[in-house]
């Protein structure tokens, strides 16, 4: 029987802010497409595959710490298993963007975008 536990990312890399590990995690795939299509328009994030049932917009960063950030789904209806978590480290690696990089499974009340409950 497979697990039905969120796994999520967790990355480490030298950007200061959530919104710049937003942009390095997005970009490599954005560029990408403008290739493929000749255009970007921010729905395409929705179109964007980056890994087999992962799309590039279901994909919220929340800073953890100094240069460490999770990476998680932000589609309840798509949460990210062990499997699709590891398809998309891979998808990440091959664009190089982040130093350090595992796979882990995510406390069931974190979201990406929202403070742990107190």
């Amino acid at each position: 029987m497979k697990s039905s536990i969120e796994h999520c990312l967790i990355v480490e890399g030298s950007y200061l802010t959530e919104s710049e590990a937003e942009h390095a995690l997005r970009d490599p795939f954005i560029e990408e497409w403008v290739e493929e299509k000749g255009h970007f328009r921010i729905h395409n994030l929705s179109e964007m595959e980056i890994a087999p049932g992962v799309v590039l917009g279901s994909l919220g960063v929340v800073m953890l710490d100094d240069g460490v950030f999770e990476i998680a789904s932000v589609d309840p209806e798509h949460p990210l298993t062990q499997h699709k978590a590891r398809l998309v480290a891979e998808a990440l690696r091959r664009h190089d963007m982040f130093e350090e990089m595992s796979v882990e499974p995510r406390a069931p009340d974190d979201a990406p975008g929202e403070e742990p409950a107190a």
